[in-house]
């Protein structure tokens, strides 16, 4: 297949820091153009210092984009040119969209490493690859969300199984699980937003597929703005589980795809610290990162959109 007939793929990504140096740029990048006062970037240097000073998303991101990269040219070979789009780092979706239209590509197909469907997180990522592609002349099609592919919930189910499992819970502990995701504004809802009732469809499959008789869905990493964000937190949840007298956490963060500071700090640091502080065991399934099964289910997804999209003539 030629380079003019192949069909382009951004899978997109948040993106992070790509060393201490840039975090200043980054978190303003966030802010949408507006700098962190010194008391938040302090905050932002601190917790990427109890992770290592770094966070390891960028090589995790560039894993998955590889690992879908390769399951694509073994369903289609040569058929795809596949890059890498950041909505907050360098390589950003435009980046990625412009280097395709280098390349000669005239159609594209859009993915972003997050499961679950908002018009505030997958919606904008979506809004910018389209709006550069159209300036381009690029032809789009995008899947939108994949958080009830049965594959993801085969995984995630197994994770939260061996999860279970190490905790090695005597003979009548309570235990709940609890499905995660990032918070995002309460105004979400009076726009209908689909975003908490596709979390919930995950869990519900999750849990089911896991056979945990009791889970329910938290929220976690809320953005420090004036504005209400989605609840209850995971912090509250667990202080909530403790009072009811819950043995045992498992944390699905089913809303994540790999390891990045929202899940080793926010879970394995803050969330952890708080459940032993309130006597309750703690687990974490294993970030999906470049999960070969979930990679493939991702490049089907996308194979099969482009070829319904642009049928071979």
């Amino acid at each position: 297949m030629s380079v003019r007939t192949a069909t382009g793929v951004v899978v997109m990504a948040y993106g992070t820091p790509a060393g201490p140096g840039d975090v200043l740029e980054y978190y303003t990048d966030i802010r949408r153009g507006r700098p962190p006062s010194e008391e938040q970037l302090a905050d932002l240097v601190r917790r990427y210092a109890a992770i290592g000073g770094v966070s390891p998303l960028a090589a995790r991101t560039a894993a998955q984009v590889a690992a879908v990269g390769g399951a694509l040219g073994a369903l289609a070979p040569g058929r795809y040119r596949v890059l890498h789009g950041a909505k907050h780092a360098r390589p950003k979706i435009e980046d990625a969209i412009d280097e395709l239209a280098r390349r000669g590509v005239t159609r594209l197909v859009g993915l972003v490493l997050a499961p679950h469907y908002s018009a505030l997180s997958v919606g904008e990522y979506i809004e910018r690859a389209g709006h550069r592609a159209g300036e381009l002349g690029i032809e789009t099609a995008f899947v939108e969300r994949w958080g009830a592919d049965p594959v993801l919930v085969e995984v995630l189910a197994e994770r939260v199984r061996a999860a279970v499992d190490g905790l090695e819970l005597a003979p009548g502990s309570r235990l709940e699980l609890v499905v995660s995701a990032h918070s995002l504004p309460v105004r979400i809802l009076e726009m209908g937003d689909p975003y908490p009732d596709e979390l919930r469809e995950t869990a519900e499959l999750v849990a089911a597929r896991a056979g945990a008789d009791r889970f329910r869905t938290g929220w976690q990493s809320a953005g420090r703005t004036p504005e209400p964000w989605l609840g209850p937190d995971i912090l509250e949840l667990l202080r909530d589980l403790a009072a009811e007298g819950v043995d045992a956490v498992v944390v699905c963060p089913a809303g994540f795809t790999s390891d990045h500071l929202e899940v080793l700090y926010d879970l394995d640091v803050e969330a952890s610290r708080l459940a032993m502080n309130l006597g309750m065991r703690f687990a974490r399934t294993p970030s999906l990162n470049d999960e070969p099964r979930v990679a493939a289910a991702l490049a089907r997804r996308i194979h099969d959109l482009a070829t319904t999209t642009w049928p071979d003539p």
